[in-house]
C-alpha cells in the first residue's frame, strides 16, 4: 500500500523535484506552498499532489493543513521540510522583521510541522522526517545571519528528535544542499555567480533532481538504520569528516 508524503514548500524549485520524485517512487504527495498560485496549479495537474496553501511559520496553519492532507489521502508517514525564504543582509543592517521572517519559516517551521505528524507516527511505529538544512547552516555565509542560524538550527533540531524517536521506527535526517540551480538563484549577478561557481570542486551548480534523490533515499523504508544524521550535497564545496 502506498505510503502518504507531504514536502513543504513543494510546488517549485527543489521542493517541486522532491515531489516528482516521490510520486514517481510510488508516494500518495501533498505539496505545501505559500502564495504562488500559478505554480500551485501547475504542481496539482502536472505531478498529481494534493496542494495546501498556507504559512509553515504560523502554527495553526500547520494544524490545518495537515488535517486536509491526512483527510484526504491518510496519514502522512513521511514529512519533508523544504519550505525556506531568504532575507539577506549584513548584520548591521538587518531589521527584527528581516530576521524573524527567515527564523519563523525556516527553523519555528519545522517544529511546527514535526509536532502535527510526531504523535501519529509514534503510534503506527513508522515515520521519515527529512530536514531540508544548507550548506550555509554548516559553515555559515556573510550577509546570512538569518538564513545560516536558521539552518544551523534545522540540524541541531534533527540530531535531538532523532534521539527521541529512534527506538519508534521513525527515522529523522537532514539533508545539507550546496548552490543549487533554482529560482532562487536568478537574481544572482553574473560575477558573484561565477564565483561561487568556482568554489565549487565539481565546477558547477547542483540539480534539483539531485536534492531529491537525497531525499528519496531518506524516505525508504530500507533506509531504517540512518537517523541523526545530515548529508551533504554540495559538489565538494564543504566537506566534513
Amino acid at each position: 500500500m502506498a505510503r502518504t508524503a507531504f514536502v513543504t514548500g513543494g510546488t517549485r524549485g527543489i521542493g517541486r523535484a522532491i515531489a516528482e520524485r516521490l510520486k514517481a517512487d510510488g508516494f500518495r504527495v501533498a505539496v505545501g506552498y505559500a502564495g504562488n498560485e500559478e505554480a500551485a496549479k501547475a504542481c496539482a495537474d502536472e505531478v498529481g499532489a494534493v496542494v495546501v496553501k498556507g504559512n509553515v511559520g504560523n502554527f495553526d496553519d500547520c494544524v490545518r493543513a495537515v488535517k486536509e492532507v491526512e483527510d484526504k489521502i491518510g496519514p502522512i508517514e513521511v514529512l519533508v521540510n523544504n519550505a525556506g525564504i531568504t532575507r539577506d543582509a549584513m548584520l548591521h543592517k538587518m531589521t527584527p522583521q528581516q530576521w524573524n521572517e527567515v527564523i519563523y519559516v525556516n527553523l519555528a517551521s519545522i517544529f511546527n510541522m514535526s509536532r502535527q505528524v510526531i504523535e501519529g507516527m509514534r503510534e503506527r511505529g513508522y515515520g521519515r522526517i527529512i530536514n531540508v538544512s544548507s550548506v550555509n547552516g554548516q559553515k555559515g555565509q556573510m550577509g546570512q545571519t538569518n538564513y545560516s542560524a536558521a539552518k544551523a538550527g534545522v540540524i541541531g533540531f534533527t540530531k535531538a528528535l532523532a534521539q527521541e524517536t529512534a527506538n519508534k521506527g521513525i527515522t529523522v535526517n537532514a539533508v545539507a544542499p550546496g548552490y543549487i540551480d533554482t529560482e532562487m538563484m536568478s537574481g544572482i549577478p553574473q560575477t558573484v555567480l561565477d564565483k561561487i561557481v568556482g568554489s565549487i570542486p565539481v565546477g558547477r551548480l547542483g540539480r534539483a533532481e539531485e536534492i531529491a534523490a537525497c531525499v528519496a533515499f531518506l524516505a525508504r523504508e530500507d533506509a531504517a538504520f540512518i537517523t541523526g544524521s545530515t548529508v551533504t550535497a554540495n559538489g565538494g564545496q564543504y566537506m566534513l569528516g
